[in-house]
C-alpha cells in the first residue's frame, strides 16, 4: 500500500477547503452577487457615475504611479542591507518594516502633519508651490509610504542569493560598474522588481487608513474609491457599494494578471 507523504491528507484537505470557502470564496461570491439587484442598467448607470470614474481612476492610477517611483528606492534600500554592513544597519532593517506594524490611520495622521500647509515638511513646500496634503499628489505619497515595504521584501532574498561570482565575472572582462548592474544585476533582479511592484500596487489601490487624512476626500479631485465605498455603505447603498467594490476587484484581477503574464514572460526570456 502506498503511503502519503504527508499524514492526514485528507483531514488536512478538508479543514483547508472549508477555510479557503468560509474566508475568501464566500465573500466573494457574495460581492458578485450583491450589485445585480439594481439590474445591469443600473450597475452600468452605478459605475458610469463621474464621482465614481474619478475616484477609480484616482486610486488605481495613484498606486501605480506610486509603486513604480517607490521601485529604486526600493532596490537602493535592498541593496544596502544587503552588500552593506555599517553601524544601524539593523534599525534600518526594521524602519523598512515600520509600515506593516504601524496602524493605518497613525501613519495617515502622521503624514498629514508633516505635509499640511502648517506641517514640518508642508510649509515650507508651500513656499516654493508645492502643495502636498489634501490634493492627489498626497494620496501618492500616502500610497508609497505602504507600498516601499513590499518590494524592498521581495527584492532583498533574490539580491541576497545572486552570486557575486557573475558581477566579478563581468568586470573582469572590463564592464563598467554601470554596465555591470544594467546588463547582470538588472535582469537576474527583474522578475522580484515586478513581483515587488505587483504586491505594492494591490495593497495601495485598497489602502484606506493612511490615504484619507492627507488626501482630503474632495469629490473629482482626491477622492479614492475605498472611501466611496463606505461613503455608500453610510447611505445604506450596499448595492452601489458593492458594485464599485467589484469594479475594484475585477480591475485589480486583471491588473495582477498582467503583471504576472509579464513576470512569467521575463523569466523565460
Amino acid at each position: 500500500m502506498r503511503q502519503r507523504s504527508l499524514p492526514g491528507f485528507g483531514a488536512s484537505l478538508g479543514v483547508t477547503l472549508v477555510w479557503l470557502v468560509g474566508l475568501v470564496l464566500l465573500p466573494l461570491l457574495a460581492l458578485l452577487l450583491r450589485p445585480w439587484e439594481l439590474g445591469p442598467l443600473g450597475v452600468w448607470r452605478s459605475l458610469a457615475e463621474p464621482r465614481v470614474l474619478a475616484a477609480l481612476r484616482l486610486s488605481f492610477l495613484g498606486a501605480l504611479a506610486a509603486s513604480a517611483a517607490m521601485l529604486p528606492l526600493g532596490l537602493l534600500v535592498a541593496w544596502v542591507l544587503v552588500r552593506y554592513r555599517f553601524p544601524g544597519r539593523r534599525l534600518l532593517d526594521g524602519v523598512v518594516d515600520l509600515p506593516f506594524a504601524l496602524p493605518t490611520a497613525v501613519a495617515g495622521l502622521a503624514l498629514t502633519a508633516l505635509y499640511a500647509p502648517n506641517g514640518w515638511l508642508g510649509e515650507p513646500l508651500a513656499a516654493l508651490g508645492l502643495k502636498v496634503a489634501y490634493t492627489p499628489l498626497g494620496v501618492g505619497l500616502a500610497m508609497a509610504f505602504v507600498g516601499l515595504p513590499f518590494i524592498v521584501r521581495t527584492v532583498e532574498p533574490v539580491l541576497r542569493d545572486l552570486p557575486l561570482e557573475a558581477e566579478e565575472a563581468a568586470a573582469t572582462l572590463g564592464a563598467s560598474r554601470a554596465q555591470v548592474i544594467r546588463r547582470v544585476v538588472l535582469p537576474a533582479l527583474a522578475p522580484a522588481l515586478l513581483a515587488g511592484f505587483a504586491m505594492a500596487s494591490a495593497r495601495a489601490i485598497g489602502e484606506y487608513g493612511s490615504v484619507i487624512f492627507i488626501a482630503g476626500n474632495m469629490p473629482m479631485v482626491s477622492e479614492i474609491a475605498p472611501l466611496l465605498i463606505v461613503v455608500r455603505l453610510e447611505q445604506f447603498d450596499y448595492a452601489g457599494a458593492a458594485a464599485v467594490g467589484l469594479a475594484m476587484l475585477a480591475l485589480s484581477f486583471l491588473l495582477l494578471l498582467a503583471l504576472n503574464l509579464a513576470t512569467r514572460f521575463w523569466r523565460r526570456a
